[in-house]
């Protein structure tokens, strides 16, 4: 396809994905009375969103049925229908996939915990698919080694997409078989049904305080993926397989990094592990900056992309356990909260690839992407380090709710030891020991 048509595809799709997640996250939340919401708000629509995303991804990388022939635009219309109906799926999907962390446990640090376990397994998923590749790009090739990737090889590609696709079905009947959607009940055994409104949300300064420490923490993450190959063979003249270990190097750097991440929020917390994350980040940042030359190209570009991947993980996981925490006891609304964060996240994301790529035309320099590495990746992470900053942390939870003995319910932190309440009989469950008044 012409490559404008091929941009037009992405920008539909990442409008698509835009729009579908605060609507998946709205209605996620609701509790309906359909025979289908019986099996779990959460579960079913993460259902829902396999189904579109099975049924349709593999035509995104087929050829146009009865239509190979015809007009571009037509082409385009044909594919924009199955991305916008995937987009949906893929956010119906990740949405209330996240949104079932906060319903599987109240306390923050099992929150976390999960958080870190699911993006391992992201990264895990991004290695299966790298290896994939390879393994039919390069050991099935019959073409000579120096031989580029063109059209003749969209066959692969969509051999590739049903590979994968029928290992996500698999993992998905796994998920669906054995994890059991749960509320977090009071300690009386009735379902606790903490709410907030939507508008009660979209007034409360702390959601655009999480989102602004969400957006640039994707920003960073998603662009130094997205650059640094076009890096490596722009400024660095690196061969082809280069072009493929660096990355997986960061992959494996990511995912080695997400086994540790529970453990350093919850013996630093959340502001000194994202510090961290973001000196790691910024080392990288300037490195790439100055670094050039044999020993650079050879040697000090891995240690780079161990402190890109590493860097990532921390700052993303923590910035998602941060939304969390911002969810507290409130999960009724939690996937809402989780698609406005995707939402900014799929804002600021598309956006800012679409003037870099702009900008693109009129710097004809070797140096453009080491300079968006270097400049656009670290002032990301500057402006989410200074939010974390500045914000007040979250009330992190321990305990389940006190239950009053009318029925009514009171939050408490976890670090409270004493509540005062009018009570006759509270039970308080302390993060440390049980207090029983």
């Amino acid at each position: 396809m012409d490559a404008t048509l091929a941009g037009v595809l992405l920008l539909i799709g990442q409008i698509a994905d835009a729009v579908a997640t605060p609507f998946v996250g709205l209605h996620s939340d609701k509790n309906d009375d359909f025979w289908l919401c019986k099996y779990g708000r959460r579960k079913t629509w993460h259902l829902l969103g396999t189904i579109c995303v099975f049924f349709t991804f593999p035509f995104i990388f087929s050829p146009c049925i009865n239509c190979e022939n015809a007009h571009q635009w037509a082409q385009l219309i044909y594919y924009a229908a199955f991305i916008i109906i995937f987009q949906f799926g893929w956010a119906a999907v990740q949405i209330s996939h996240l949104s079932l962390v906060a319903e599987l446990t109240p306390t923050e640090h099992e929150r976390t915990e999960l958080i870190a376990i699911r993006y391992s397994f992201t990264v895990s998923s991004n290695i299966l698919v790298y290896c994939t590749t390879w393994a039919l790009l390069h050991i099935a090739n019959n073409d000579a080694p120096d031989t580029q990737i063109g059209p003749n090889d969209a066959h692969k590609f969509q051999t590739i997409v049903f590979c994968v696709t029928g290992i996500g079905i698999f993992t998905s009947l796994i998920f669906h078989i054995f994890v059991k959607e749960g509320n977090i009940n009071n300690s009386d055994g009735s379902l606790r049904r903490n709410t907030r409104s939507i508008s009660v949300l979209l007034k409360n300064i702390q959601l655009y305080q999480a989102a602004c420490i969400y957006m640039p923490t994707r920003l960073f993450v998603n662009l130094s993926q997205i650059y640094i190959p076009l890096y490596l063979h722009e400024f660095l003249n690196m061969p082809a397989t280069l072009l493929a270990i660096i990355p997986l190097t960061m992959f494996l750097t990511s995912f080695l990094t997400s086994l540790v991440i529970e453990r350093l929020n919850t013996k630093l917390g959340r502001k000194i592990s994202y510090c961290i994350g973001v000196l790691f980040g910024l080392s990288a940042c300037i490195w790439i900056r100055f670094g050039r030359g044999y020993t650079f190209e050879h040697y000090q570009i891995y240690p780079v992309s161990m402190l890109l991947g590493s860097s990532g993980s921390i700052l993303l996981v923590t910035s998602l356990g941060i939304s969390a925490d911002f969810i507290g006891q409130n999960t009724e609304s939690g996937a809402f909260v989780y698609g406005f964060m995707s939402f900014t996240d799929k804002l600021g994301n598309g956006l800012a690839v679409m003037i870099i790529q702009y900008l693109r035309k009129f710097i004809v320099s070797t140096d453009y992407y080491r300079n968006i590495l270097s400049y656009v990746c670290g002032c990301s992470a500057i402006c989410g380090l200074l939010m974390i900053l500045y914000i007040k942390p979250f009330p992190s939870y321990t305990a389940y709710d006190i239950i009053n003995s009318d029925g009514g319910t009171e939050n408490i932190d976890s670090s409270s030891s004493v509540v005062t309440t009018t009570n006759d009989r509270i039970d308080i469950f302390s993060s440390r020991q049980e207090h029983v008044t």
